[in-house]
């Protein structure tokens, strides 16, 4: 794999192409600034303060005038230390705000190749649906997959010559609730032939796709065939698609073939291997059924109950936001 076929599949490559056969996004470009505060594990977990609370809380912005009416009342020693101020980052948050309200009023956030799908668990509605910069901030500061975007998205290229792209673009693309996790698939080019199809959610059993299988193989090597063979530049790659209810396909990604790309219910060296007839794959049963890739949760995490360390976090955090 090349550092080319990589970046192909950054979201602000393959989008403007294939637009009419995706789902609306918004893309903006973070700036240098933002991606620090991503990569920064030195200090405490901070969120970044946003345009509402700079409006509320006047006083929590610093003025170098306001330092002549301080009086030192104590020895150091004695003294608590100032808190950390939160970054923050006003352009880019009023940006986001305009992009998710062009969008319905929520939205997936991914930067150029991934989503924080690992920290979903750490959000309100335990899924990736965002409707303020704040929580956007919160998955992606959270996320192994974005620090992945931002430090390792090169790692497996034979020529290997940077270890980041020119620049990251935040993707806000348009929330659907009712989704049908089934009907999601991914495809696998090798040398421009279609060698693969997996089903993406391999950790469920849905038997009224035994009953489609053909109609789904057919309908997928046809819109391969007609709307992205030949215009992604890769020889091998994979795609992922999703299959709507009235028979409409819509492009969801592109990704690197092998490397860090899951082959799901195939491994690398049957698509390596494989013939030029298109083998299509789903949980054929229950005993099918893969084990979840999602990050487990500590069961500390879960339990609010008084005195669980949960409730400890969160008394102490509302004693800091009234002082």
């Amino acid at each position: 794999m090349e550092e080319v076929e990589v970046n192909r599949c950054q979201i602000q490559e393959w989008y403007p192409k294939f637009k009419s056969d995706s789902i609306k996004t918004e893309i903006l470009d973070l700036p240098e600034s933002f991606i620090e505060y991503l990569l920064d594990d030195n200090g405490p977990f901070l969120l970044p303060l946003s345009i509402e609370d700079n409006d509320a809380l006047p006083n929590r912005i610093h003025k170098p005038e306001d330092e002549e009416d301080c009086e030192v009342t104590g020895g150091s020693e004695d003294e608590s230390e100032i808190p950390p101020t939160p970054p923050s980052f006003p352009e880019l948050e009023m940006k986001v705000k305009e992009s998710i309200q062009s969008l319905g009023g929520s939205a997936f956030p991914k930067l150029n190749w991934s989503s924080p799908k690992d920290s979903a668990w750490i959000s309100s509605t335990g899924n990736l649906k965002c409707t303020s910069f704040s929580e956007i901030a919160l998955l992606f500061k959270s996320s192994d997959s974005v620090v992945h975007d931002l430090c390792h998205a090169y790692d497996s290229c034979s020529n290997k010559t940077i270890s980041r792209p020119p620049k990251f673009v935040l993707a806000l693309r348009k929330w659907y609730p009712s989704l049908h996790p089934e009907m999601e698939f991914r495809c696998f080019v090798r040398n421009m032939v279609l060698v693969g199809v997996s089903q993406r959610e391999v950790t469920g059993f849905y038997p009224s796709l035994i009953e489609r299988k053909y109609e789904l193989k057919t309908a997928i090597q046809s819109f391969f065939s007609a709307k992205v063979k030949g215009k992604f530049e890769s020889k091998s790659y994979t795609f992922d698609i999703y299959v709507t209810l009235d028979h409409r396909i819509k492009l969801l990604d592109f990704n690197p073939w092998g490397a860090f790309t899951l082959p799901l219910l195939f491994s690398w060296e049957e698509l390596e291997e494989g013939g030029n007839e298109l083998d299509f794959r789903i949980v054929e049963n229950q005993c099918g059924v893969r084990p979840g890739l999602k990050t487990a949760v500590p069961r500390d995490y879960l339990d609010t109950s008084p005195g669980s360390g949960w409730d400890e976090f969160l008394r102490k955090a509302n004693e800091e936001l009234h002082l």
